[in-house]
């Protein structure tokens, strides 16, 4: 694990790996409210969340490794005064998550160098100022081809139409009515065991927002609340498997899977996309060109 200095505020699972307020808080079962001020500390975090992400997609090639990936990620947060969210959380050993090709999520930075061809999801959460912002995108690595292409725009795509749902009253479930909608359009499936969340001052909490249809999601949107959406689309059949390290997520037929994710806000009259692009980040999607 990479060493974070001494005077960067830590969340409590920084030392020993366990997190000790968020099993227990009650907002695992209460959708929060922030208030202003909570909300200001969120839009600055998250905008660092962004500067992170963008550090990885600049260096992402083929022939670099994803724990050198892992390193631009942890070194960019630290500079700004950031915690990277995931280091020793239950135990995860990294500072960000690199998932390719036929990982869902939660892929683990190591030594595996970046092929020609190859798709990469890097998710970076940053903690800063009492609060966390979480994001992630799927880059290309070099040629892909275009069943690949299709999709990671694809699921681009379900979280753009998920989040222009967003809106006060607005039933947490029919976000994954929408981007099962879409997906299914495409002839691709969306996974069911990993879902969105609440996230402010705790990493995880309510509400649990789920990608896929028929979902019993309970409770409905209100201004000021926070909350990822971050649908995870598959070329092949839904179901996942689990590594031996018991973070990996697979495909369980070996085919590939892409994921998007924002952290949003509710506002009175829509939604605040807090982890949005910024008029630094590099151009890495064709159809953002078109």
């Amino acid at each position: 694990m990479r060493v974070v200095p001494d005077e960067i505020e830590k969340p409590d699972w920084a030392l020993d790996g366990i997190p000790k307020i968020e099993p227990d808080s009650d907002l695992q079962k209460r959708v929060e409210i922030k208030t202003p001020e909570q909300i200001e500390r969120m839009r600055e975090t998250c905008r660092d969340c962004k500067r992170g992400l963008d550090a990885a997609a600049r260096v992402i090639k083929p022939g670099i490794t994803t724990d050198e990936i892992d390193r631009v990620v942890h070194e960019e947060t630290i500079a700004r005064g950031g915690y990277p969210s995931p280091l020793n959380y239950h135990f995860f050993p990294k500072s960000c998550c690199t998932s390719i090709n036929e990982v869902i999520c939660h892929g683990i930075p190591d030594a595996r160098k970046l092929e020609d061809g190859d798709i990469v999801n890097v998710d970076v959460t940053v903690y800063y100022k009492g609060v966390h912002g979480d994001l992630n995108e799927t880059y290309f690595v070099g040629n892909v081809d275009e069943a690949s292409k299709q999709l990671v725009r694809c699921t681009y795509e379900c979280l753009e139409k998920a989040i222009a749902l967003v809106k006060p009253g607005v039933r947490f479930r029919e976000v994954g009515e929408v981007i099962n909608r879409h997906a299914s359009m495409s002839g691709l499936s969306v996974v069911k065991s990993y879902c969105g969340h609440g996230i402010g001052e705790l990493f995880h909490c309510a509400p649990n927002i789920p990608h896929y249809s028929r979902n019993k999601a309970v409770g409905i949107m209100k201004a000021g609340q926070t909350f990822t959406i971050e649908p995870m689309i598959n070329a092949g059949v839904w179901n996942d498997r689990l590594w031996p390290d018991e973070w990996t997520a697979v495909t369980a037929d070996g085919k590939r899977s892409a994921q998007f994710e924002h952290t949003l806000l509710v506002t009175e009259t829509g939604c605040e996309v807090l982890t949005a692009r910024l008029p630094t980040s590099p151009d890495v999607f064709p159809w953002l060109k078109l």
